[in-house]
């Protein structure tokens, strides 16, 4: 196991942790946890080397800090690093930030979180947040010995990350990052300015919600003529090569699972990335982009729309389902997960938005080919989509 220096933490921490939004569940419920198997599959991982255990508040509807605090009796606790994330959004007044950090550190079954973030920054919860004092509860939290370290995890795009990193002394930072979204979100240019604060960064979504871990045949193929490794390797291999990247998260529900990772983290190193390799990372990307229907690149130019329809958001999920073979999990998170009103099939075809995009798409129509594709009569009742 590769393990690599945490600023402010007494021990390395292993570049390959362990995220816990996707522990074994029971009854194709997600919010209840198998706990016999979710506990021996966390203690398997720090058995084997993986010392960085990441929950939050929200995970399985509440329900994995339980399950945590549990898994780390028997001196696991120990062993590990433990970060847990609070539920800002929850946050109505200065008091409640200290509320839910007790009810935490009461599930986890501990008196100290290692590392504590703010959980899923944007720019507007920041400015909310910032208005309810945040800052000051991380400080006295510090003082208290409630955490040890804090943090911030954000979804939003690189101005805001950087507003929010000058903010404080931040101890980590994580982001969204792989292969394909190295220009999404903070991107590899949020990495590079943590960097330069010298602010370690964890890193989520490595395998772009799983998307990466399963690829179409033909990349596939293109991937294997270079170096006859799993996809999840190749992802994996291209964020290790970036130093400043101190901690891998991956979401392991399966025993499998668990083995398949731990064993390609053995097989990490310092500059493990050949020429070759970024040049197939390069031809892989491109091989991805070709597979684009609608040349939308999310300027975001057309909204906002004036009965609220997300047209970036809708192409993205049309795109995704043909750029990684996912027609199921786009239609799930068009059908249950998007708002009734940012939903293509509420354009109205006024076509404001045609004038101001830059690929000077047909919205109104791309818009009815969305609908067409995504909606459904599909029961996702007991589909679990792979974040």
């Amino acid at each position: 196991m590769l393990y690599r220096k945490f600023k402010n933490l007494d021990n390395p921490t292993s570049i390959l942790g362990l995220g816990t939004m996707r522990l074994p569940i029971k009854k194709n419920d997600n919010n209840c946890i198998d706990e016999y198997k979710a506990i021996a599959l966390v203690r398997y991982a720090i058995d084997n080397g993986i010392n960085y255990i990441d929950t939050a508040y929200p995970y399985h509807g509440g329900n994995s800090e339980w399950v945590i605090g549990k898994a780390l009796r028997d001196g696991y606790r120990e062993k590990i690093t433990l970060v847990t994330k609070n539920p800002v959004w929850k946050a109505k007044e200065y008091e409640d930030f200290e509320r839910y950090l007790d009810k935490q550190l009461e599930k986890l079954q501990t008196e100290c979180i290692d590392i504590y973030l703010l959980h899923s920054l944007s720019k507007k919860s920041w400015d909310r947040i910032k208005k309810l004092d945040v800052l000051k509860f991380i400080d006295e939290a510090k003082a208290k010995g409630k955490i040890k370290l804090a943090g911030f995890s954000i979804h939003d795009n690189f101005n805001a990350f950087e507003e929010i990193i000058d903010s404080y002394s931040w101890d980590m930072c994580m982001i969204q990052l792989n292969y394909m979204d190295f220009e999404e979100q903070a991107g590899l240019k949020g990495l590079d300015y943590a960097y330069k604060k010298d602010v370690p960064v964890v890193i989520m979504e490595p395998l772009k919600g799983g998307l990466l871990a399963t690829p179409p045949n033909d990349i596939q193929e293109k991937l294997r003529e270079v170096r006859n490794i799993s996809p999840v390797e190749w992802s994996f291999k291209w964020l290790a090569d970036h130093s400043s990247v101190k901690v891998i998260l991956s979401g392991m529900s399966s025993l499998e699972q668990m083995v398949e990772n731990l064993s390609i983290a053995d097989r990490l190193v310092e500059d493990n990335m050949t020429e070759e390799d970024f040049e197939v990372i390069d031809t892989t990307r491109e091989m991805y982009k070709t597979r684009i229907m609608i040349p939308c690149t999310q300027c975001k130019y057309c909204i906002p729309c004036p009965i609220g329809v997300d047209i970036p958001g809708n192409f993205k999920l049309f795109n995704d389902a043909n750029m990684y073979s996912t027609l199921v999990n786009s239609q799930y998170q068009y059908n249950l997960l998007m708002q009734e009103e940012e939903k293509a099939s509420h354009c109205i075809e006024c076509r404001q938005c045609e004038s101001k995009c830059p690929q000077k798409i047909i919205i109104s129509q791309e818009l009815k080919r969305v609908d067409d594709l995504l909606k459904t009569e599909r029961e996702f009742e007991s589909f679990h989509w792979n974040y």
